[in-house]
């Protein structure tokens, strides 16, 4: 409002009288900021140790962070009954009184963030029955007591992170049924009670973060079927992930990061067949095995960024028929192979960089897609040959493909077959050597089909340069060997014989008694077999019947010997009986005769 020509010093002084009086008449402490058409009062970092007289009981936002607060009381309140906002968040508040908050039956969003709380006793938060927010981190809360929230059916949003927190008793989420998102961080929480997270059932968004947590229990998150978000991250002490700890979720997207995990948890993701997101990343996962991501057919973004990732295996992607997004960045990876994936036509972002890729025919798919494939402005670049070393893949053209992303098929040197005759027990070892590029994998097959890897163990391996060994050489051993060099260029074989022939009998006892008392952390007892060959024939058969006979007659003849001797030591009178019997009575003339009745007779012992 401006001041007429005619207005003097007189007017302008009564016309800030006026404006002064109006703003108190609204209700704003001198030391605030308020807004009237907002009706908030904004008083942060006033260094007030109490609230302030004079506040509106119109106002619906207050902020009083960053003041010296040293509790709430139940009356402290009771002044502003329309309140819909609280800010308490950096403050020294270590008391809360049961009912504090009573009076506020409007309010819907609560911070108590950064200050001094070690108790949140039961009934501080009651009547807050339209509270749909709550902010408790930062404080020094050691244990969420039973029906802390019991009264806040509306709560959405809940964080009681970077706390000291140690335990959460099994009721403590009770009454939290319309809670959405929870964020728990920087506890002292060694495990997280599948109780007490089985009141939350409308629970979207769990949140978990810098926790000292070693393991994911079996059905953990049992009975949180509306969760779609879940977070891990910062859990050191974490390894192992149990097959079963994730059953019974129906999550869109998981995030597990900055652990200790070493492999895919394959079998805890079984059950997951509606997600859509997965990030790893973070991790120390070195290999991503063929297939480990089978069971996820709806997947469309997998990060693995900086999980010092040096091998992606054929089929590693197999059975992701969706697959948008794939952020491979940060690792140590040489190259990423076309047949890693189920089908490329999905993919549409690709992150590769920072990887020592070697520009070969192996990254030739990713050349021929790469006008349409979306590098989020990190294009890759090649390490490696040297004359396109440091150059990004999207600066090849058309006709300079083919020029340097080429492969050399491997070549086998001294292809030549020589059969090996070997005895039972000598190691026998086949040399297979084979260059070409990139640098083949040699593996080899066994007469009885088996893949023998630089993996492998027992008493066949393939030694880093291809060589095959078998120690301890059995009969069974006996057969072709196929040595297999294969790149991105094609394979290439080589064949090797190998005919075992058995011991004689006293050597071949001598050589298991050495063998197995040898030492038995370089021979796999379970993979060895030995054979021991006895010849019968019909004499020895005979001789073997006739002397069982013998003994067993020999045995029968001495018992009964020594039956008879003590018969007879007993006496003549206890080595009789009698026995007494009637003839069966005839029809007939004999009958009448006299011929029947009883008749004894007496019979001695033998």
């Amino acid at each position: 409002m401006a001041a007429g020509p005619g207005m003097g010093w007189p007017g302008l002084f009564l016309l800030l009288m006026t404006t002064v009086a109006s703003t108190q008449s609204q209700g704003c402490p001198q030391r605030c900021e308020c807004m009237a058409k907002l009706k908030s009062v904004a008083c942060q970092g006033k260094r007030l140790s109490a609230l302030p007289d004079s506040i509106s009981s119109d106002t619906r936002l207050l902020d009083m962070s960053g003041n010296m607060l040293r509790w709430v009381e139940h009356g402290d309140l009771l002044s502003y009954p329309r309140l819909e906002e609280l800010d308490l968040s950096e403050n020294i508040i270590s008391v809360l009184e049961p009912n504090a908050f009573s009076s506020l039956q409007n309010l819907r969003v609560l911070s108590l963030r950064g200050n001094q709380l070690k108790l949140v006793p039961m009934g501080a938060f009651s009547r807050l029955t339209n509270l749909t927010t709550l902010d408790l981190s930062g404080n020094k809360i050691v244990i969420l007591l039973d029906f802390t929230f019991q009264d806040l059916k509306s709560l959405r949003n809940l964080e009681v992170g970077d706390n000291d927190l140690v335990y959460i008793s099994n009721k403590a989420f009770l009454g939290l049924v319309g809670l959405r998102q929870l964020t728990i961080e920087r506890c002292n929480l060694t495990s997280i009670s599948s109780q007490s997270l089985s009141y939350l059932r409308s629970l979207v968004t769990l949140r978990l973060r810098y926790l000292s947590i070693s393991s994911l229990d079996d059905q953990n998150f049992r009975k949180l079927g509306g969760l779609r978000g879940l977070e891990i991250d910062h859990w050191p002490f974490l390894e192992h992930i149990s097959p079963h700890s994730l059953q019974g979720l129906n999550l869109s997207w998981l995030s597990i990061t900055n652990t200790n995990i070493t492999s895919v948890p394959t079998a805890a993701l079984r059950s997951l067949a509606h997600l859509t997101s997965l990030n790893l990343s973070y991790n120390p996962i070195s290999v991503l095995e063929s297939w480990a991501l089978r069971d996820l057919v709806r997947l469309k973004e997998l990060h693995l960024v900086n999980t010092n990732l040096m091998t992606v295996q054929p089929y590693a992607l197999g059975g992701l028929r969706q697959i948008r997004l794939l952020n491979l960045s940060t690792n140590a990876l040489v190259t990423l192979e076309e047949g890693a994936f189920q089908s490329v036509n999905t993919l549409e972002t690709l992150r590769v960089d920072g990887n020592p890729l070697s520009c070969d025919c192996r990254l030739l798919w990713i050349l021929q897609r790469r006008k349409t494939l979306n590098f989020e402005g990190k294009s890759p670049v090649c390490a490696g040959p040297m004359e396109v070393q440091g150059r990004a893949l999207s600066a090849f053209s058309d006709s300079a493909l083919f020029d340097h992303f080429t492969c050399q098929k491997p070549k086998i040197r001294n292809r030549k077959l020589q059969p090996v005759t070997a005895r039972e027990g000598q190691v026998v070892s086949f040399v297979c050597r084979a260059e070409g590029e990139p640098t083949p994998i040699i593996f080899w097959v066994s007469p009885q089909r088996r893949r023998i890897t630089t993996k492998s163990t027992g008493r066949v391996i393939v030694l880093p340069e291809g060589t095959l060994e078998i120690r301890y050489a059995q009969v069974t051993d006996s057969g072709t060997y196929i040595c297999i060099a294969s790149n991105a260029g094609g394979n290439a074989t080589y064949f090797a014989t190998l005919t075992v022939s058995a011991l004689p009998l006293d050597a071949a006892l001598m050589a298991n008694r050495t063998y197995y008392t040898g030492d038995l952390n370089e021979t796999n007892l379970n993979d060895t077999k030995v054979f021991l060959k006895f010849t019968l024939d019909l004499k020895t058969i005979l001789i073997s019947t006739a002397m069982g006979c013998c003994l067993f007659l020999g045995v029968v003849v001495f018992c009964f010997l020594m039956l008879f001797a003590w018969s007879r030591g007993r006496g003549q009178h206890k080595n009789n009986f009698s026995v007494e019997y009637s003839f069966r009575k005839v029809d007939g003339p004999a009958a009448s005769g006299g011929q029947g009745g009883a008749r004894k007779f007496n019979m001695k012992m033998i």
